[in-house]
This record gives C-alpha cells, sequence and structure tokens, in this order.
C-alpha cells in the first residue's frame, strides 16, 4: 500500500483538501465525494451567490463551450445539468444553424441537440449549486494557500498551510490525507515542490504568445432564435484573425477575435470592430452592426502554454495529486481546457475505484502517468495546430509527425469543405474536440482515400515527404503517436 494508506478497501479516508473551485475543482469535488468523510475546496475567491464573473478566472469574460467528450462526462457526474443552464435563461442550440468558414469555404448546418450555450459564470454556478448540495462537502473561501504541508521526511504530505485574505490575514494549517491542486494556471505546485527539495522536470513549453479580445452586445430575440454559432477561421499563412460569435444567456452575444505569434487583436472598439470588418466571412461584422454594444473589448493574452512531466520525478510525494491547467494547459481557443479537466477527473474516479478494490503502491505516480496519456493527444493536436502560427515556437521533448500532420489536416478539411462532405467534416471536429482518437483520421486506409481525390500539387508534396524521410507510407505512421492508453468514444462504424 501506500504511505500513507489514504484509500482503504472498505468506507472512507478522512479528508481531501482540492486547491480551487472552479469547474475542474467542482467535478472533482463530486468525485472524491464518495472516497472520503469530508472534502474541503479552498479558494482565494468569495464566491458569488448568482452567476457572475469572479477575479481568480480573469479568462470569465471570454466565451466557452462545451465539447461533446465533456459533455458526456459532466452529464454523467451531474445528470441533467443541461436542464439547469436553461432554466437559468440559457438559449438552447437545438436546430438554430451554426456556420462553421476556414480558408477553403464554409459550411451552415442546424444543430441537433438540444445544448445549452451559456457564459462560464453560468457554467460554474450551476456546478457550484450541485456540489453544495453534497453533504460531506464544504467550500472554504477568501484563503491563500501558502504552502504544502508534510512529514519530517517531505515523502507524505499531510495538508496545506492558509493565509485568510481578510484584514486579519490569519495563517493556519489544514490537515488530509489528500491534497489535489486544482488551482489553473496560477499554480504554484513547482514552487512548492521546490521547496520541499524535490527535482521537478522542465515542462513542455508550446511559446504561443496568443490574444483574444471579446465584446459582448445585447441581441434581438429573433436572431438568438436563428443563431447557434458562427466561427471563420483565419489562414496562418496569411495571419488572419479568427472570429467567433455565438450567444449567451440574457440575450447576450459574446464576440471574439483570436490570433497566435503575437500578433494581439485590439481592445480599442473601433479597431476591434474594424478587424471584425476585415475577416475573411463577412457574416459576424454584418450581424453585428445591428447590435447594440454592452461593454467595451476585454483582452485576454497567454504567453506560454505547458505541459507538466510530474509522472518523470524520481520521487513524488504520497498524498498529493494535480490535474486541470495546473497539470497541462491548453489554447482555450480549441475549448479543451474544460474537457481535458472533465477527462482527467474522469480517470481519477477509475483510478480510485481501482485502488479501493485492488491497492497497490505508488498510487498517486500511477495516477499522474494515467493523467499524461489521456492528456497526450490533446497537447499533440494544440501543437499541430497553433504551430502553423508564424512566431509560435516549441520546447520541449521531440513531438512525432508535426509537419506531415499540419499539411494532412489542411487537405483534409480542405476536401471536406469544397465538397461539402458534411461526415467528412464532422470527423474533423470530432478529433479536434477530443471525442474519437486522432488515428480515425490518421490511417492507411483514410489518407489514400484523401489524397486520391487530392491535387497533383499536394499528392506530390506527401510523394516528396516520404522520400525526405526515406520512409514509406506505413513505415512513417509506425512512428507516429498511436494513443492506444488514451480514452476515447467508439468511433461509429460505417454505415
Amino acid at each position: 500500500m501506500n504511505e500513507t494508506n489514504f484509500i482503504v478497501t472498505q468506507g472512507k479516508s478522512e479528508r481531501a483538501i482540492i486547491i480551487g473551485g472552479g469547474i475542474g475543482g467542482l467535478l472533482t469535488a463530486k468525485v472524491l465525494s464518495a472516497y472520503y468523510n469530508e472534502v474541503v475546496i479552498v479558494d482565494k475567491d468569495d464566491f458569488p451567490e448568482k452567476p457572475k464573473n469572479r477575479s481568480g478566472t480573469p479568462q470569465a469574460f471570454q466565451p466557452h463551450r462545451l465539447t461533446p467528450r465533456g459533455s458526456m462526462i459532466m452529464n454523467r457526474l451531474f445528470p441533467r445539468f443541461n436542464d439547469d443552464l436553461l432554466a437559468q435563461g440559457a438559449p438552447s442550440s437545438l436546430n438554430k444553424t451554426s456556420h462553421l468558414s476556414n480558408p477553403y469555404g464554409s459550411l451552415s448546418m442546424p444543430n441537433p441537440e438540444n445544448e445549452a450555450t451559456f457564459s462560464r459564470a453560468l457554467l460554474e454556478w450551476v456546478f457550484r449549486e450541485r456540489v453544495k448540495g453534497i453533504p460531506n462537502v464544504r467550500f472554504l473561501l477568501k484563503q491563500d494557500v501558502v504552502a504544502l504541508l508534510t512529514n519530517p521526511e517531505r515523502t507524505i504530505v499531510t495538508g496545506i498551510s492558509i493565509r485568510d485574505r481578510g484584514l486579519s490575514r490569519q495563517q493556519k494549517t489544514l490537515t488530509a490525507d489528500l491534497v489535489l491542486d486544482c488551482s489553473g494556471r496560477f499554480s504554484k505546485l513547482v514552487t512548492w515542490l521546490q521547496d520541499l527539495g524535490y527535482a521537478v522536470p522542465e515542462p513542455d513549453i508550446l511559446k504561443v504568445s496568443l490574444g483574444y479580445s471579446t465584446r459582448h452586445y445585447q441581441i434581438p430575440s429573433h436572431l438568438v432564435e436563428k443563431w447557434d454559432v458562427i466561427r471563420v477561421d483565419g489562414n496562418p499563412a496569411k495571419k488572419e484573425f479568427t472570429g467567433v460569435f455565438s450567444i449567451v444567456e440574457n440575450n447576450r452575444a459574446e464576440v471574439l477575435l483570436w490570433n497566435a505569434g503575437g500578433n494581439y487583436p485590439s481592445t480599442n472598439a473601433q479597431t476591434f470592430e474594424q478587424t471584425l470588418a476585415q475577416l475573411a466571412d463577412p457574416l459576424i461584422s454584418e450581424i453585428v452592426q445591428e447590435l447594440e454594444p454592452l461593454t467595451s473589448p476585454r483582452g485576454y493574452r497567454i504567453s506560454e502554454l505547458y505541459r507538466h512531466h510530474f509522472e518523470e520525478m524520481e520521487q513524488w510525494p504520497s498524498g498529493l495529486l494535480v490535474l486541470g491547467d495546473a497539470f497541462c494547459n491548453f489554447d482555450p481557443i480549441y475549448g479543451l481546457g474544460i474537457t481535458m479537466a472533465a477527462v482527467e477527473v474522469d480517470m481519477l474516479e477509475h483510478c480510485l475505484s481501482e485502488q479501493r478494490t485492488n491497492p497497490k503502491p505508488d498510487f498517486e505516480l500511477r495516477v499522474l502517468q494515467r493523467f499524461q496519456a489521456v492528456v497526450e493527444p490533446a497537447w499533440w493536436l494544440n501543437c499541430v495546430s497553433d504551430q502553423q502560427w508564424s512566431g509560435v515556437e516549441y520546447a520541449g521533448r521531440p513531438l512525432e509527425g508535426i509537419e506531415f500532420t499540419q499539411k494532412y489536416f489542411n487537405l483534409f478539411l480542405q476536401e471536406a469543405t469544397m465538397k461539402r462532405n458534411f461526415e467528412q467534416f464532422l470527423l474533423y471536429w470530432g478529433v479536434n474536440s477530443l471525442l474519437f482518437s486522432p488515428r480515425v483520421m490518421i490511417n492507411q486506409q483514410m489518407i489514400h482515400s484523401i489524397l486520391d481525390d487530392a491535387s497533383i500539387t499536394n499528392k506530390q508534396w506527401f510523394t516528396e515527404f516520404l522520400q525526405k524521410n526515406g520512409r514509406t507510407l506505413e513505415e512513417y505512421l509506425d512512428q507516429l503517436p498511436t494513443f492506444s492508453e488514451a480514452s476515447f468514444a467508439p468511433f461509429p462504424p460505417e454505415g
């Protein structure tokens, strides 16, 4: 057994602490409540009684959307949470139009799903209300976590040291059998581990210098009933901006501009709307001209994305885990941050169940290894996409197949868009939103099918690429990641 013996075969352990009360922390609390007598969520904010952005989530003003993969996991943990969102005024996407534009053209299609579209503040509030109803979960708010507590040998994490953010600034300790860091991009875990004498491996870093700018508008009811989402993807080769239009509760439209490589969208209202007018597809700009602005544009910038490799450490303290953006974070434009937090929580629940029925030593290290496996395809796909933009640089462990996959994915998207092949188009988005493994697209049969219909120029590029690498297509594909240890939805059979 693990040194802490915190997962017992029968009954529950005493206390788990979750650092961070965001969406990842709330999902984690739901899972841990079945394994611990008490679960304490510690956060630096004082949570609002109604849906409202809070200072600890500076990204909340920007649009948020769930992927099908994330929705499936969240619906299992919080059944019918979509109904809660709709009851709070979030519009439904059912039968509304999604318009998706890319450098090769555009496709419009009705959304067949009754999915709520919402602000980050509303989604978090709905989950928080669910968690408040769990008897053995409590919130400890307006607290800064200043250090980890350990045994004298520093091999077991036994709790945390916290400091009140109010006038008293009182500092105290809180003991636990498990401490789980869900504090996001601002996590101090690396510093805490180094202060305890642990050697932390260098993370993989994607130097993205990406920027968002979002403005909110009041939207009339007839447009709420028409549109689900409009997305205009910019061409990396031309450094074009990407624009997104979506509708949330209270008849509010969120309009976003995005770019990477240091080409930041403006937060000046006039320049913002001029940039909207310059998007490759004019639809968003045309709609916005009819709307009443509710806010000025607000920016959000991220210099680097990172993927930690805690599982490589020679020693890892028992009683400590980490997930979500504190473990690995992503470019939010792809909607993978919340999804991957949900996937990691799903894996944590699986590991806890295994440990309860078949206890083994080094539980925490094995969980981190499992997290790394489920994170791998999301990180790899993020790097495939963002490295197409000038100014984006990668520094880390070697990534196989980036150049090949960039070219192939663009060709796949081009064929789907120009031929209006909706099935192929949805497969592309299913892979890029982590519903399906990248391997359902990156295999010999699929590649040959796409290349058979490709132009002579594209066929020549792939032939020359393989010759340059001195491999056949089969040999080259054997070198790419298999993602065999990650978990995906079952791929639908043909027909």
